[in-house]
């Protein structure tokens, strides 16, 4: 009997080329609907939510814009001579939301996620939002299945700090959630590509009081994005049983980046955050992984979201490492 899991719905979006080179593997080939019964090592997992961001977006569009994307590009990384389809990957399709009520969003979550890691234990979840305020139940869920405590390596030019008072659970807020619901400890936590102009000071001297260690756009640009992923990592991986992976696109400088709510100048460029992500793959404790914050309405060309694809791909290349 197929298994169904509880909140989840089945991929909104299926594409599939009509032309095919029988040397070649498209994503689309490879990263196609579970069937509910075979082993999987990899389930992407569509999170559809933009009403809880802050700025005007369209992010709930972005897993049908990857899906869109799967059949421009193939499974091979000549980078790492590395070919994803020895992963055994599938499209678990997106969790339920509700039309107007975000708690009961934040809520399917949560229990969606739950449900998923029952079903698949041994699941690598790749999880495209949606806005940055996935991440908070997305965190919650994971480290209920590990039971045990969780770090956070977050690659963001925002903090996501901001008090809850003032509106509540926004793109703005997951981090403060974790803290406050005792979820992780901020001595757990790494945050890279932090960018000035876009946080206030009130909440740098939050972050610091939570033992939150930070790491600047300009540190990237100046020492390198490669020692300060390593020290993320050990930072992430001391003390827990398991590290989870957000990236928020609007990390990006905006010239990489022109499809985020947020774009920033002089922020991270996409070298960086491909090598980034690869580093990540590869650590064995790293075991949840989302991408947020893409307007594709805003997107031209489907410039992000080819590029958030492309990081999706690139973190499986790392993983695909570790594996051998």
């Amino acid at each position: 009997m197929k298994k169904r899991i509880a909140l989840m719905n089945p991929p909104e979006l299926v594409r599939q080329s009509n032309w095919r080179d029988r040397y070649e593997t498209k994503v689309a080939q490879w990263l196609t609907p579970w069937d509910g019964e075979e082993p999987i090592d990899v389930g992407f997992i569509g999170v559809p939510l933009s009403k809880t961001s802050i700025s005007v977006s369209a992010a709930s569009m972005t897993p049908n814009a990857l899906r869109e994307l799967f059949p421009t590009v193939t499974t091979y990384s000549i980078d790492y001579d590395i070919d994803l389809t020895a992963l055994r990957a599938r499209d678990l399709g997106d969790v339920q939301m509700h039309p107007t009520d975000l708690y009961r969003c934040h809520a399917n979550i949560e229990q969606a996620l739950t449900n998923v890691y029952e079903a698949l234990p041994d699941l690598l979840p790749i999880i495209a939002g949606g806005d940055h305020s996935i991440t908070c139940p997305s965190v919650k869920a994971f480290k209920r299945r590990f039971a045990g405590k969780v770090g956070i390596v977050q690659i963001d030019a925002h903090m996501d700090v901001r008090n809850l008072e003032d509106g509540g659970p926004t793109n703005g807020t997951p981090i403060r959630g974790l803290l406050e619901s005792g979820t992780v400890e901020g001595k757990h936590i790494a945050q890279v590509g932090i960018h000035s102009f876009a946080n206030s000071k009130a909440y740098r001297e939050y972050a610091v009081s939570q033992g939150i260690t930070q790491f600047t756009a300009r540190q990237v640009a100046r020492e390198g994005i490669e020692p300060l992923i390593y020290k993320a990592m050990e930072i992430a991986g001391s003390g827990t049983d398991a590290i989870y992976v957000t990236v928020d696109m609007d990390v990006l400088d905006q010239a990489f980046g022109p499809g985020v709510p947020a774009m920033v100048p002089a922020g991270m460029t996409s070298w960086q955050l491909l090598d980034a992500v690869y580093l990540l793959g590869q650590n064995p404790k790293v075991k949840g992984f989302d991408v947020v914050c893409i307007d594709p309405l805003q997107d031209p060309r489907r410039a992000t979201v080819r590029t958030a694809l492309h990081v999706i791909l690139t973190f499986m290349a790392g993983v695909m490492t570790r594996k051998q």
